[in-house]
């Protein structure tokens, strides 16, 4: 049929090439401006409002190559290891007697596959290693679990000090189908429930784990968030899925923001208080993070009322071994070994606790001394480069050796002499086919290209285990904690930890000469 019409082209241009276009066209009309200006014109639009999930990461270029062929990821690993190092260690004040609660999301959103092997299954596993990660910070601190399932909130495990009760208890949730949907507001007002009792002294937190993007209320939700900000407690929330507004709004209001700052509390605004995991490595670091404590904050109660820090009244018993069994008084079990109470003599079974008869609080020095470390905790170790690495030939915790700077600088002085006009490459070229390698992997930031990390009290060097077994677990320095100078040591008022005088020279422990 000669007088039909054609066939009907969909247009696949943007509306930055229709622009463009016509931008062309009037400035072809013009005489002042051509078309093919306007079409650069529209690519830098189209350029500049490129989505961030439209930017490609070229991550293979970065990881470099070895001379045999095999990929190098010493220095991605150091730099993984490091940056778990790198925090602020301004000395602050935290709250070192703790109460959280942990909410556990356990609705149908929770038998999603996009973290393995179910996220369910991950929390699960996760919250155990948290329960003995966060006793081990803060041993003087408390832990209850609640779990959100069929719209209401389920209480796992009641409030106490006792981490071998919550892991039984979180044990038995992988054999529970999740299964209904999730209620924050029950939850937060069990939480409620749970923590009003507990003392002025210590802190009152929720974290809360969210898979789903929903929340199931039977009540409005804000006069919940109310009540939260009125009894002094945080929330955390660690989203799974994406992040949800009600979330967003109850950590900002309950940590942070204009509605705290109206009932004169000073808060942290840092915006950790609500994250999405990325991955599940993500998500664990995110759940970890919740075993610092926070930083405290001028609360209400005391600027309403003036009170000050108050002396807490705490036993320090020893272990008692009897011939005859006794009925412990936390328990009603006969037990042989136990704790005497310092106050009225009651026998509980371990620290630490609260003692049944008289309500008396004890605990260890050994407790003291490791939620101590929060409030000053240990400096970061600066990076050490190759002009100050021939001060030392190994590591002064492990003695493990470290790259000598000798051979370095030999290396540098080899390939020179094969490749005079390329003095600026690092790493030689290849006889072979004529091809050159690439230049070596630039050194990742606050990692050491010597290796070497300097504490800057005892001027030691460390190793990057030891740098992150040191801040991680000890929570102190070896070489000034193993500081035993005496007087021959100190010259002129200056000495290095564990140095030793010969011929009127100090020494310290890597054979290095202190020099003033």
């Amino acid at each position: 049929m000669a007088d039909s019409d054609g066939e009907f082209v969909v247009d696949d241009g943007s509306d930055d090439e229709l622009v463009a276009q016509s931008g062309g066209a009037r400035g072809a009309v013009g005489g002042g401006r051509s078309g093919k200006g306007g079409d650069e014109g529209g690519k830098r639009r189209k350029k500049a409002s490129k989505a961030a999930w439209e930017d490609l990461q070229r991550s293979w270029d970065v990881v470099h190559e070895l001379d045999d062929g095999n990929l190098s990821l010493e220095g991605f690993l150091e730099a993984e290891k490091r940056r778990r190092v790198l925090r602020d260690t301004t000395p602050i004040q935290r709250g070192i007697i703790r109460h959280l609660v942990l909410v556990i999301d356990m609705s149908f959103a929770m038998a999603e596959k996009d973290l393995m092997p179910t996220r369910h299954r991950l929390t699960i596993s996760y919250a155990i290693e948290f329960v003995r990660e966060y006793f081990d910070q803060n041993p003087i601190s408390q832990l209850a679990i609640v779990g959100m399932r069929d719209s209401i909130a389920v209480r796992i495990s009641d409030l106490s000090g006792n981490p071998a009760e919550h892991i039984e208890k979180l044990r038995a949730l992988p054999d529970l189908d999740p299964s209904g949907s999730p209620s924050l507001q029950n939850a937060l007002e069990m939480c409620r429930g749970a923590l009003f009792n507990t003392p002025s002294h210590g802190t009152r937190e929720v974290v809360i784990i969210f898979g789903a993007l929903l929340s199931l209320d039977p009540g409005d939700i804000h006069e919940t968030i109310d009540g939260l900000m009125q009894d002094r407690i945080r929330v955390s929330v660690i989203g799974l899925a994406a992040q949800v507004y009600i979330c967003e709004e109850i950590c900002r209001r309950t940590n942070s923001g204009k509605a705290a700052a109206d009932l004169g509390i000073v808060t942290d605004t840092d915006g950790s208080a609500y994250n999405v995991a990325l991955h599940e490595v993500h998500f664990r670091e995110l759940l970890m993070s919740a075993t610092r404590p926070p930083v405290t904050r001028q609360s209400q109660l005391q600027q309403a009322t003036g009170e000050t820090a108050s002396l807490l009244m705490m036993g320090f018993p020893s272990r008692k071994t009897d011939k005859d069994p006794a009925l412990c008084s936390c328990h009603n079990r006969p037990v042989r070994n136990g704790f005497l109470c310092t106050r009225c003599g009651s026998r509980v079974c371990r620290l630490p606790s609260e003692c049944p008869a008289c309500g008396l609080t004890l605990i260890l020095s050994t407790h003291l001394a490791r939620s101590y470390h929060h409030l000053f905790p240990l400096k970061i170790w600066s990076e050490v480069p190759w002009n100050d690495a021939v001060r030392s030939v190994s590591c002064f915790a492990c003695h493990a050796p470290f790259p000598d700077a000798k051979n370095k600088d030999a290396d540098k002085g080899k390939d020179a002499e094969k490749d005079p006009g390329d003095k600026h490459l690092k790493v030689p070229s290849k006889d072979t086919n004529g091809k050159k390698k690439k230049p070596a992997a630039p050194v990742p930031k606050g990692v050491s290209e010597s290796g070497r990390y300097m504490c800057q009290v005892c001027r030691h060097h460390f190793c990057i285990d030891c740098d992150v077994f040191s801040h991680e677990v000890l929570h102190n320095c070896p070489g000034c904690q193993s500081d035993t100078r005496g007087d021959l040591a100190t010259t002129n008022g200056k000495g290095a930890a564990n140095g030793s005088v010969s011929n009127g020279v100090a020494h310290d422990s890597n054979g290095a000469m202190a020099i003033d």
